[in-house]
Formats: structure tokens, C-alpha cells, sequence
């Protein structure tokens, strides 16, 4: 830091540049711890998001696996996975009040410590009942522990001020394509189920270990008591028809572009899987560009481009069902899909009439159950017309994000929601009752907001350079 610079040399005119200059050494100290501990709160909670995809991947690698093991036909397996979204969707309106009663840092660390160990109880369940049961408990914790790291994920986006919800996500997607990656090496080696769960449940243990101690301490947001069941307001329900809609299409994405490749694009057996494959990488990387999106563009943009690269790329799929036309727009619905569900989360944990648990879980009820019904749907309309006709009545709900993203009233009038410093902007513009800053050049800082000296210099004004410098100098 340059001490003696055009502001701190009027200073020494009038004897009081050291002072001046200790007291701006005081906020470059708490300026800087303060941007360390957000930096430990991100990669903590980022950590959390990767244990989660981690550990969901690791268990839908060995699916096949478990399957042979308990002599399963494809519709005993099917009845039998229908295991965990039952437990999903029996455990949202109590994970929202466990994370609204006891706080998401406990419930994140309870929820990454046993949705992991479950894997052990899978890879061990020698009868259906005990499977079933055991995939449950991991619909359960999965959830717990969704909605929890969700909840810490908005605190941390309150203190950046900016989006950062779809990099915890994106990190997310990244989890789930090295579990893949490690499966499929387990699967070549011939390792057992039991063994290979038994390695990724001690990494977890060991992530969880490192990292817990750097979670965000306390929830953002309404932190009042909740009841088990609250009914959502309006601006909760608008949130949870725009992930129904998103989600509807992420579920025919995930269960029908392998069928549709082979069925109506006639792709080749080496190909099949390339729609899901193209799809899936591109949520991931939208995922982690959505971030610098929504902070340049603003959330209704995006939400509004969202649904029509979602719309655009199922009837580009549709009306031209070749591999190169299709590859194409199924790229374009995972960068489409990538960005909505972390915008939407990241919105309904700053409800003003909800806790963040609260919130998240209503909005995770409604959104589910697009992603449950979507498949089905497609099903029952592909075999009474057409698979493609099924596509194209998925691309129209699509749209519906965009249509529904109109009516959203953001806390905002610039439309960037995230804009939640604990430095206010009218603090800013307010210094010793002084309105604005006599110099241009310069950003001052806020004494009641971030000086622990409750003496006042009023003389003196602390500031930092547009470059990020820091000086003091005399009130104009």
C-alpha cells in the first residue's frame, strides 16, 4: 500500500495522517478476513454438493450389479427403485422443518455422515424387503441432505452479493460424472459392490472431516419457527411451477433420449447413449457459466432464455430426427435445463414468509413431482401416437419456464436479486451524515458497518480506490 498519496498528504497537513492510517489498516483487516471466511464458506459448501453427487452416482453404477446379486426382472427392479423417490417425497416436508428447527449446518453434516453410510446397507441387502427399505432410508437422508446444503448454499450467496448457486450445482454434476467414471473402473476390475461402496464412504467420511468445521454457522434469511406443513404463498408456488416445468423435461431427458435415439433417430448401437451423454455435459457446463449469466444478464433474462433453449432444442430434435440435428438440440435443452433449478432454489431461500429450509423443500415438492411425472407421461402418449409427438408436448411445457418467469417480482428493480451485501448501498452513499462521496475517485467505506471502532473520526473519511487500494483523507 502507498502511504503518501494525494489523499493521505492533506492528511499530513493537518497532523493526522497516522491516525488515519491505523484506523484504515483496521478495515483492511476486516475487509480481508471477511472475504477469507466467504472463500471457506464456498469450497466447504461445495464440498457437500460434490459428497452428495458422489455418492448418488456410486449408487446408480452398480444398480446392474445388485440387480444379478437378487435375481431381479426389470419390473421387480422398477417396483423396487420406486423405493427412493417414496422416500424423497415422504421426507421434504421434514427435512424442511428438521433444517428450519435445528439450522442447515447440523443437519448438512448429520445428513453427509449417513446418506453415504447407507451405501453399505445396499451393497449388503441380501432380500428385496431389506433393498427396498434400505433405498428408502436413502431417499430419506438424500434429501435431508439436499435441502440442508441448499439452505447453506443461500447464505453463502447472501454474503458474495452475487449468483454463485449454480457452481455449488455444477460442482454437483461434476460428482456425479467422477462417480460414473469410478464405477465403471470398479465394474472392469471386478471389484464388489460392497467394497467399492465401503471406498467411497470412507472418502466422504474423510471430505467430511476436512471441511465441516468451515460450513456457514448460521441460515440466512427468515429464521422464525415453522410448522411441518406450511402452505407455500403465491411467490413460493410461481417458483415451484417454474422446476416442475424444468424438471419435467430433465425426467424425459434422463429416462426417454436413449430410447428416442434408438427408436426415431435410428442411431447406431455405439450412439445410442449420445443424447444423454450431450445432455448431461451441457447442464454441467451451463451449470457453471450460469453463475456470470445471471449476474450480467439478470434472473428473468435468463430464465426467459432458458425455456426457449429448452423449447428450441426438443422441436429441433423432433421436426429434423437425425444424429447430427438431434445431438444439437439436446444440447441446447442441458444448457436450457442447466441454470433453473439453482436460480429458483437460490430465490425461494430468500423468501421473506419462509424459512430457507421451509422454502426450499416446497418448492423441491413441486418441482419433484414434474420430475416424476414427466417420464410416465411420455410413456402413455408414445404409445398411443408417437414418441416424437410425446417430445414435442415436453417442448410446450418447457416453455411454460419462460411464460412463468414473466410474473416473477424480484426484491429488486435492476432484477438481480442477489445484490444482498451486509455493506448496503445507501450506507455507501451516507457517511457522517454526508450524503454521497466528496471524491469521485474513490468508494467509501461505511464506519458503522465495517469498523469495530466505536469512535468516530469526523474529519476524516475512509475510502478504497476504484483499483482496490485503500486511503483515508479529509471530509471535503
Amino acid at each position: 500500500m502507498k502511504f503518501m498519496n494525494l489523499e493521505n498528504i492533506n492528511l499530513v497537513k493537518r497532523g493526522a495522517f497516522w491516525t488515519s492510517l491505523l484506523k484504515t489498516d483496521q478495515l483492511n483487516t476486516i475487509y480481508f478476513n471477511g472475504e477469507r471466511r466467504m472463500r471457506q464458506y464456498r469450497i466447504a459448501t461445495s464440498v457437500f454438493f460434490f459428497i452428495a453427487g458422489l455418492t448418488f452416482a456410486t449408487w446408480a453404477s452398480r444398480i446392474p450389479a445388485i440387480q444379478a446379486k437378487l435375481q431381479l426382472s426389470d419390473a421387480g427392479l422398477g417396483g423396487v427403485l420406486f423405493s427412493l423417490p417414496a422416500g424423497l417425497m415422504f421426507s421434504l416436508p421434514l427435512s424442511g422443518w428438521l433444517v428450519s428447527k435445528y439450522g442447515s449446518r447440523p443437519m448438512m453434516i448429520a445428513g453427509a455422515l449417513m446418506y453415504p453410510a447407507i451405501l453399505l446397507l445396499l451393497a449388503s441387502a441380501g432380500s428385496v424387503f431389506i433393498l427396498s427399505f434400505s433405498l428408502f432410508l436413502f431417499g430419506v437422508l438424500g434429501n435431508l441432505l439436499n435441502i440442508a446444503m441448499n439452505t447453506q448454499a443461500v447464505g453463502v450467496e447472501k454474503l458474495y452479493g452475487r449468483s454463485v448457486m449454480a457452481s455449488f450445482h455444477g460442482l454437483w454434476s461434476i460428482a456425479g460424472f467422477s462417480g460414473a467414471l469410478i464405477g465403471t473402473l470398479f465394474v472392469s476390475q471386478g471389484i464388489p459392490p460392497f467394497f467399492h461402496f465401503t471406498i467411497v464412504a470412507a472418502l466422504t467420511g474423510l471430505l467430511l472431516l476436512l471441511f465441516y468445521r468451515n460450513t456457514l454457522p448460521k441460515d440466512a434469511g427468515n429464521n422464525e419457527a415453522q410448522k411441518l406443513f406450511v402452505k407455500p404463498d403465491k411467490a413460493i408456488l410461481l417458483l415451484g411451477m417454474i422446476a416442475f416445468c424444468t424438471l419435467l423435461c430433465e425426467g424425459a431427458m434422463a429416462d426417454w433420449s436413449g430410447v428416442y435415439f434408438k427408436n426415431i433417430v435410428e442411431a447406431p448401437a455405439s450412439m445410442i447413449t449420445l443424447g444423454y451423454v450431450a445432455f448431461t455435459a451441457m447442464m454441467a457446463l451451463g451449470r457453471f457459466l450460469g453463475d456470470g449469466l445471471v449476474t450480467k444478464l439478470g434472473v428473468k433474462s435468463i430464465l426467459q432464455i432458458s425455456g426457449s433453449l429448452i423449447t428450441a432444442g426438443l422441436l429441433l430434435s423432433v421436426f429434423f430426427p437425425n444424429i447430427v440435428t438431434a445431438t444439437a438440440g439436446f444440447l441446447l435443452v442441458g444448457f436450457g435445463v442447466s441454470s433453473v433449478v439453482p436460480i429458483v432454489y437460490g430465490l425461494a431461500g430468500k423468501s421473506k414468509t419462509m424459512s430457507p429450509g421451509t422454502a426450499l423443500a416446497s418448492v423441491s415438492t413441486i418441482g419433484f413431482l414434474g420430475f416424476l411425472i414427466g417420464p410416465p407421461v411420455i410413456g402413455f402418449i408414445a404409445q398411443a401416437i408417437s414418441l416424437r409427438w410425446s417430445f414435442t408436448l415436453i417442448a410446450i411445457l418447457g416453455f411454460g419456464t419462460a411464460l412463468l418467469a414473466r410474473k416473477l417480482k424480484l426484491p429488486q428493480a435492476n432484477d438481480n436479486p442477489h445484490d444482498m451485501n451486509p455493506i448496503k448501498k445507501n450506507e455507501m452513499k451516507t457517511i457522517n451524515n454526508k450524503l454521497d462521496n466528496p471524491r469521485p475517485g474513490f468508494v467509501a467505506w461505511p464506519e458503522k458497518a465495517s469498523s469495530q471502532n466505536k469512535k468516530r473520526d469526523n474529519n476524516i473519511v475512509h475510502g478504497r480506490t476504484r483499483s482496490g487500494g485503500y486511503v483515508a483523507y479529509p471530509k471535503m
